[in-house]
């Protein structure tokens, strides 16, 4: 019998029946074991040995494969053919000969679609694993692992509140962080433009004033509306006459086929995917055969697929001048070799449609991209008319283009990221003009404009960006997006990053302490040295030691130092963004609060405290001010009382206010007072607003089956329902307040049978991890009673105070449970113990397993 291994069960079904009987396929459903999370799982100290421990979810598709090896002659790897395929087959060969099952025959055999005829040709062609891949692999997830368990102690204990870093998302989170103050240091300039409406032939047509008093103008030349009017003025009194026509044709060539992170860049312009949810949806493709492997630097296709899709072209339009003369060649910029693998295109150009919903919408974007580029060049015919008047003094000018001879436009024309609104190449169409033509005027128009900052990056410019720069991989992008997201150090709204507080606190801490590390070239250079690795020009271990010898002293240098140095140290590099120059010239640091009470020696300064970073004053605990670090040159509101307006019944005003928590509202005084959070997601507060949330929790109306009240309101983890015990969760805050019964009862129902996104019920845990390296137990937080904590099934440990469960990491909670465990129980805390059995007379009435009734 001959066993093949492959990732996943789609692409073991599909393959074993292509292969016959004579194979056994079985999926290993990725990684079957990882470095354990805790700290010595690479030891530098000895030559950078390496411990792996199996995937507690794997156990039952471990056995599988260890069963049938057993009696298996020849063992197949055939999983994806890639750094990470190569890396799953290694570990796969590795646990069987730890096992003491290997088969005597093992080969690796890789196909870049799985189609029957790709799968067979492969299956003659085997051959060995690639040492130098799998060392490239090991390379990557030591130095990733070293640089996160060695930073991010560094971050708890230092930066109040911080999480972990990685070492590529961090840099990607820098580039979105810099963008954030380029945009917030960006001073808009006043310019306006001339646009005279044209008539010619009755065709109408836009012409734009370029020359005014012999003065050619630039983009801010016409700075008030005073020079506007005054330009207007002319053009309007002057008669214009065509002066120069220019015609120039030019060509249009196709894009190249799909690689990784043209698809994601381009998913992202056209469908609104996610990089994530491209590579997810791609996947799906690529395991039902209907397109090549997905993972890739390449843009060339196979001579069979461009003489497919040649002819896919030729039944397709009858007009062969849109198939060019000799078949269009394209040039991999793949560093690596190994890693220019086949472009993305369909296995089968005959077909255009493949699956339903974002399946059948992103394959329908990879067949149009892979048809085009082996069709002709587009012809087009740009045309620029000069106007003059008598003087010769003013001058305006129309531009238009004409597509003669569409081409690959036909099918397919990339996405470009927005163009100016004043650009002045706008397409327009012009009627036929010919020198001396007068055109008739039909108005002037003076339009004021201001200049843009830079655009916030979506994920189509933010992969565009990283693969610029050299950092990272295209295959990796998805992931380094994803986990910036999880840890929200960014949040996105339209599609675009805006940097969080603790994302911006993150990269400034990095910046100012570990410069070399979040540089772009370093990055860069490491994944060049990478790449080196995977094509055996360097030794893995010796690029782990360089790295090593300069990261580690540097790391504990700033263990080394107090909390306060850190904060005075951010203080310093920070001021400019935390205390801007004032308008007045006043010394931005003076604390209003000070000022207005009478208080001297009043200066602001960041600190830390249990929940992340705030501006606070020196004069503390005398002076009470505070703002968060998110309000740099502090609003009024952050540290002054504000009033949003009148309750309507009552006629008592309702305070806006700004805890160190963030901005809340209150109405009444001492402990009749009300209060509420304002939600991130509410527009601009008004006193219907404030109404409605110091009105929570509303009662929906009683559950028609039981008879108790169903409530919506917002709480520590958001907005919720609850009734009777059970919650489920809402997406936002206007749902609070929209919820009907109908979509109440139903969402509670789902909840309550494990069901819909993000609901869960108090005794689901509110974040799931791997398994604990020594209890092996699931650890899971939950929250408890008495606070939130973790457990592996055996210790339960309490969060400490100064931690958010949105912010743990799987590190901090795997220290926090073993920690717990070696002091013992808790005090009124009860070990885990075996469940009892209810008495053997009443079987009907077992008795539920006592639970903990308080954590540690």
């Amino acid at each position: 019998m001959q066993l093949v291994i492959v990732e996943s069960p789609a692409k073991a079904k599909t393959i074993e029946k292509y292969l016959g009987k004579d194979y056994k396929v079985l999926a290993s459903f990725g990684h079957v074991r990882d470095l354990p999370p805790k700290d010595g799982s690479v030891r530098p100290d000895e030559d950078f040995a390496m411990d792996w421990e199996l995937y507690g979810d794997k156990a039952r598709q471990v056995k599988a494969i260890t069963d049938a090896a057993k009696s298996a002659d020849r063992l197949i790897l055939a999983t994806d053919p890639d750094r990470e395929g190569e890396a799953i087959s290694w570990h796969v060969r590795e646990l069987l000969a730890k096992k003491k099952v290997l088969p005597k025959e093992v080969e690796r055999v890789t196909f870049n679609a799985i189609t029957k005829d790709v799968i067979t040709q492969a299956m003659k062609a085997p051959r060995e694993l690639d040492q130098d891949l799998i060392d490239a692999y090991l390379a990557r997830r030591a130095l990733d692992y070293l640089f996160g368990f060695t930073l991010s102690p560094v971050l708890w204990r230092k930066l109040p509140g911080a999480k972990s870093a990685g070492r590529v998302q961090s840099v990607a989170l820098r580039l979105i962080v810099e963008r954030e103050r380029e945009i917030e240091a960006f001073r808009p300039q006043e310019y306006w433009s001339v646009i005279a409406r044209l008539e010619h032939l009755g065709t109408q047509f836009p012409a734009r004033l370029v020359k005014f008093d012999g003065q050619k103008l630039d983009k801010l030349t016409l700075g008030d509306k005073g020079a506007a009017d005054k330009a207007k003025a002319a053009v309007e009194a002057a008669t214009f006459a065509v002066d120069e026509v220019e015609t120039r044709p030019t060509r249009r060539n196709p894009y190249p086929p799909f690689t990784t992170s043209t698809l994601q860049m381009e998913a992202a312009r056209k469908l609104g995917f996610s990089a994530s949810h491209t590579m997810r949806v791609a996947q799906s493709l690529y395991e039902a055969g209907a397109i090549t492997y997905m993972r890739t630097d390449g843009v060339q296709m196979d001579s069979s697929a461009i003489s497919a899709a040649r002819k896919a072209i030729s039944d397709r339009y009858n007009n062969g001048h849109y198939l060019p003369e000799k078949p269009r060649h394209y040039e991999s910029k793949a560093k690596n070799a190994q890693e220019a693998h086949e472009a993305i295109r369909p296995t089968d150009f005959a077909k255009d449609r493949h699956g339903s919903g974002d399946e059948a919408r992103l394959y329908e974007l990879i067949w149009k991209r892979a048809i085009a580029s082996q069709m002709a060049s587009a012809n087009i015919e740009r045309t620029t008319v000069t106007l003059r008047d008598g003087t010769g003094k003013h001058e305006l000018r129309a531009t238009g283009q004409v597509i003669k001879f569409p081409g690959f436009l036909a099918v397919y024309d990339e996405t470009l990221d927005a163009k100016p609104a004043d650009d002045e190449d706008d397409g327009a169409m012009l009627p036929v003009l010919n020198k001396g033509d007068q055109p008739a005027k039909q108005g002037v128009d003076a339009t004021q404009h201001f200049t843009q900052p830079p655009p916030r990056y979506s994920e189509a410019t933010l992969v565009k960006r990283l693969e610029e720069l050299g950092i990272g991989r295209p295959s990796t992008y998805a992931a380094t997006i994803q986990v910036i997201k999880d840890r929200a150090y960014v949040r996105t709204e339209k599609n675009r990053f805006f940097a969080e507080e603790s994302g911006r606190l993150l990269t400034a801490f990095l910046e100012r302490f570990f410069p070399r590390y979040v540089g772009y070239d370093f990055t860069a250079g490491m994944e060049d040295e990478l790449d080196d690795v995977s094509g055996g020009r360097e030794a893995w271990k010796d690029l782990l030691a360089k790295f090593w010898k300069d990261f580690k002293p540097k790391s504990d240098e700033v263990m080394e130092r107090k909390p306060s140095e850190v904060t005075e140290a951010l203080d310093e590099f920070l001021s400019d963004y935390l205390f801007p120059p004032t308008e007045d010239g006043s010394d931005p640091r003076r604390c209003p609060l000070c000022e207005a009470e009478g208080r001297s020696g009043g200066r602001l300064s960041l600190r830390g405290g249990r929940y992340g970073a705030f501006v606070a004053c020196v004069n503390y605990p005398e002076c009470k001010y505070t703002r968060k670090f998110a309000q740099p040159g502090g609003s009024q509101d952050a540290g002054e009382d504000g009033e949003v307006g009148k309750h309507p019944e009552t006629g008592e005003p309702i305070l806006r206010k700004a805890g160190r928590f963030g901005p809340y509202i209150q109405i009444g005084d001492g402990k009749e007072a009300k209060r509420a959070s304002i939600p991130k997601d509410i527009p601009e507060l008004d006193v219907d607003w404030a109404v409605k949330l110091l009105s929570l929790p509303r009662t929906i109306g009683p559950h028609p089956e039981t008879g108790e009240p169903i409530t919506a309101a917002i709480g520590r983890y958001g907005p919720y329902l609850a009734h009777n015990g059970k919650y489920a969760k809402l997406r936002g805050t206007a749902e609070v307040f929209e919820t009907g019964m109908n979509s109440a009862v139903a969402k509670l129902a789902e909840a309550a049978n494990g069901g819909g996104r993000g609901q869960r019920t108090p005794a689901e845990p509110l974040k799931t991890f791997g398994n604990h390296p020594e209890s092996g137990g699931p650890i899971k937080l939950m929250a408890g009673r008495y606070g939130p904590y973790v457990t592996d099934g055996t210790t339960n440990a309490t969060l400490p105070r100064d931690k958010k469960p949105e912010d743990l990491t799987e590190e901090e909670a795997v220290v926090l449970i073993t920690e717990r465990a070696a002091k013992g129980p808790a005090k009124g805390t009860k070990k885990a113990a075996p469940k009892k059995k209810a008495p053997a007379k009443k079987p009907a009435a077992k008795k539920a397993p006592a639970k903990k009734k308080a954590e540690a």
